[in-house]
């Protein structure tokens, strides 16, 4: 059993609005165009019974049609219409002939609301109502208390409300949700949230490329304040472990054995690394008695018989760089 909620598409929510009413994909955005069509010309043809070249007239053919436009929204006549055709009436929440839908919205199957271009569907299904809102990421279940909140807050929010009157098309939901209720934990989040949300994350527990971590070297030198020379020496220390990391695991997973020293400058490595290793032995003897030769050499002939470790490696020594280097002096 699958409720039907249709995602937002363009601006196609009053196609979305009918078919989550429906449960069903039983109207096309080509369907409702049809419909506000036939409206246009109806209205046409009611104006060209007075004089056809009166002001009127004239500024009628000029102006877009008020059923449709470019960016797929349908009026309320559109709506309407299109609901007829399953026998089905839409009715303003504010007349007279549904007072008591105002009075306990509950004791209704149904409603559609509209605000400015945006269409939203309310049903019952089963035993239980759902706001079938198509810019949600899915159904959102309503108690019979809040129902009439809810209903509240929309007209306070500049909704119209409308009725809907008439013998829906059976669908699957129906059965299924009276013997077993949907349980909800959270409400369903608005789908512009939930994209900006993953926007922002799409770097959290993924890998960090050679890019961030050059991207986040070359944002540190141009902070305000200017880094100390140990922070440099620090993030050079790194930049050179992770290119020994690299190219050992590059040649470690390359089939013809490629050689190390052709890829990194062992001797210039050696060098740069051996004045930072000598600086800290030099600040704190204790934490240094490791020869700068000797961590390399442990480094390389490490990764080189542990390849299948070395992607964790890489991403660790990334990882660490990228703190180091965005923290201020």
């Amino acid at each position: 059993m699958e409720l039907s909620c249709n995602k937002q598409e363009a601006s196609l929510c009053a196609q979305h609005c009918l078919n989550s009413l429906l449960q069903g994909p039983y109207f096309s955005a080509v369907d409702l165009a049809t419909i506000a069509h036939q409206l246009d010309e109806s209205e046409r043809q009611t104006m060209a019974e007075g004089d056809l070249d009166s002001p009127e007239y004239l500024q009628f053919l000029q102006q877009p049609s008020g059923n449709m436009d470019d960016s797929g929204f349908f009026s309320v006549q559109v709506i309407s219409k299109a609901l007829k055709v399953w026998g089905l009436d839409l009715i303003p929440f504010s007349n007279s002939s549904v007072t008591t839908a105002r009075q306990h919205p509950e004791k209704e199957g149904s409603y559609i609301c509209n605000f400015k271009e945006h269409w939203l569907t309310i049903r019952k299904i089963g035993i239980q109502w759902f706001n079938l809102n198509s810019l949600l990421e899915g159904p959102e279940i309503l108690s019979e208390t809040y129902l009439g909140m809810f209903l509240t807050q929309l007209q306070g929010e500049g909704y119209s409300i409308f009725v809907i009157r008439g013998h829906l098309p059976a669908c699957g939901a129906e059965d299924v949700l009276r013997l077993s209720p949907a349980i909800q934990s959270h409400r369903p989040r608005l789908l512009s949230d939930v994209r900006n949300q993953t926007n922002q994350g799409a770097t959290v527990g993924g890998r960090f490329s050679q890019e961030d971590l050059q991207r986040a070297l070359d944002e540190s030198q141009h902070m305000s304040v200017p880094p100390t020379k140990e922070q440099d020496e620090l993030q050079e220390a790194i930049r050179l472990s992770i290119q020994i990391a690299e190219s050992a695991k590059d040649e470690a997973g390359t089939s013809s054995g490629g050689q190390y020293a052709s890829q990194v400058d062992q001797d210039e490595l050696r060098r740069k690394r051996q004045a930072y290793f000598e600086k800290q032995s030099n600040s704190s003897p204790t934490a240094a008695k490791t020869s700068s030769s000797n961590i390399e050499e442990n480094t390389i002939s490490y990764i080189q018989s542990n390849p299948q470790e070395a992607e964790d490696l890489e991403d660790a020594m990334l990882a660490e760089a990228i703190k180091l280097s965005m923290e201020k002096p």
